[in-house]
C-alpha cells in the first residue's frame, strides 16, 4: 500500500523536506508514504479566495489516481487517536487500495472536493501551521505502522 500525502504548498522550509523525509525513510516499502506538493491558487490583495480554492482543487483532482481511498484532512474532520489511525491504516490496507490524504491550502479545501473523500479526519481542533502538518502526518503515519507490526516505537 501506498499513502500520497497530496498537500496544497509548495517550497517549504528545509526543516519540513527533512522532518518529512525522516519519517519517509523508516516506513517500509508496502506503506510507502509519498508527498506531492500543488500550487496553490493565486492569494494577495483583493484576491477571490473561492476561486484560489476552487483552482487548488482542481490541481488535486488532477493528480488523483481514481482507485484511490481518500482522506481529506478537515478541522471538522473525525479525530482519530493513534491507535485508530493504526485501525484505520490496516483497514486501508486490507481495502487493497493506496491511500490519498488532501491538505489544503490556506484556506481550506473545497467543499466538493471533501464531500467526495471516503473519510474526514481532524489532526487537531487547534490551527496548524501547514509545514508543521507534513511532519505531524509523517510521524503518526510511522507511529501507526509502528502499532500494526508490533515496533516498540510507540510506548
Amino acid at each position: 500500500m501506498r499513502v500520497r500525502l497530496l498537500a496544497v504548498g509548495t517550497k517549504m522550509p528545509d526543516w519540513v523536506t527533512r522532518g518529512v523525509e525522516e519519517y519517509r525513510k523508516r516506513l517500509p516499502r508496502d506503506f510507502a508514504l509519498e508527498l506531492e506538493e500543488i500550487a496553490p491558487g493565486p492569494r494577495g490583495k483583493n484576491a477571490d479566495t473561492r476561486r484560489a480554492v476552487a483552482q487548488e482543487a482542481e490541481r488535486l483532482r488532477a493528480r488523483l489516481r481514481g482507485d484511490e481511498h481518500l482522506v481529506a484532512l478537515e478541522v471538522g474532520g473525525k479525530p482519530w487517536s493513534t491507535e485508530q489511525l493504526a485501525r484505520q491504516a490496516e483497514g486501508w490496507r486490507l481495502e487493497g487500495r493506496d491511500v490519498a490524504l488532501l491538505v489544503g491550502g490556506p484556506d481550506g479545501l473545497d467543499p466538493a472536493l471533501s464531500a467526495s473523500a471516503d473519510q474526514r479526519w481532524s489532526l487537531s481542533p487547534l490551527t496548524l501551521p501547514h509545514p508543521l502538518v507534513r511532519i505531524l502526518l509523517a510521524e503518526q503515519l510511522y507511529r501507526a505502522w509502528t502499532l500494526m507490526v508490533g515496533h516498540p516505537y510507540h510506548r
